[in-house]
């Protein structure tokens, strides 16, 4: 067995992969808030957004009508005098693989970084090598402006096998414009990219009560994925009904509802294996 096919069968063994589309803004919910911004989740060590795990797996948890399936897969509640017993699905967090960012020179492009490719490409082994950054399958001979970043043509490397790292979908054919950026600068254009919304209490007769806040929000049209399993607790013989239940599941529920303000019609999102 060679070394790629050994990476391979590793991947497989390791998880299955979801894809998510965001169809609007996702809030995740910050663990704290600083002066007048409300933030989002973010990971520790990049400071990049994410979905906990925890937000995932109790989104679906609740998609289950049935309660011995839902106990089953997900494991059941706690009651007075129970145990709590351990599900036979496992559920990661929700990374960033691609998002959008807005261009005085191409409208939008989706960027991305050599980081959250190799996180990527652990899972999906078959991929090429991961391109060097400011690759683009943009014409390389003009200038890209980016936000408040200008990209200079002999900065950029042309990138031929980007439709590898593009999820297939419906929803993802329309990601046209592409860009790799260093992994330092690729978490600042992100800050410059988030959502963000002002929000202010009225009083009854609609005047301001005190001062406004920011609410944060990871954007319309990024492209995220989370990897599941089975856990090592299940039975040899319920891996593969648990494999296809849970399979079930997400073919029943294409379209979800992730994190807060769901009043606001936050958080649907497409999703797809």
């Amino acid at each position: 067995m060679t070394q790629a096919t050994a990476q391979q069968a590793t991947s497989t063994a390791i998880a299955h992969l979801c894809h998510l589309y965001l169809l609007s803004p996702l809030h995740t919910g910050g663990a704290t808030q600083e002066g007048n911004l409300l933030g989002i989740a973010r990971e520790s060590h990049t400071d990049l957004p994410y979905i906990p795990s925890s937000t995932i797996r109790g989104r679906l948890r609740a998609s289950v009508a049935d309660q011995s399936q839902r106990f089953a897969l997900f494991g059941n509640e706690i009651n007075v005098g129970e145990n709590l017993t351990q599900g036979s699905i496992w559920i990661g967090d929700g990374s960033l693989l691609w998002i959008p960012i807005s261009s005085l020179s191409h409208g939008v492009i989706w960027v991305t970084c050599p980081l959250l490719l190799r996180r990527y490409h652990r899972y999906v082994s078959t991929l090429s090598a991961i391109p060097a950054p400011y690759s683009t399958n943009l014409n390389q001979s003009k200038r890209i402006y980016l936000k408040d970043a200008i990209l200079q043509d002999n900065d950029l490397h042309a990138w031929a096998e980007w439709k590898q790292f593009i999820p297939r979908h419906d929803e993802t054919a329309t990601i046209q414009a592409v860009l790799v950026l260093p992994d330092r600068h690729f978490s600042t254009v992100v800050q410059m990219g988030l959502w963000r919304q002002v929000k202010v209490k009225l009083s009854e007769s609609k005047e301001v009560e005190g001062g406004f806040r920011y609410e944060e929000a990871i954007p319309p049209d990024t492209v995220m994925y989370f990897p599941w399993g089975v856990t090592a607790q299940a039975q040899e013989k319920q891996k593969e009904e648990t494999i296809t239940q849970f399979t079930q599941l997400m073919a029943r529920n294409p379209i979800l509802q992730i994190g807060g303000q769901e009043s606001l019609g936050r958080g649907f999102t497409q999703q797809w294996s």
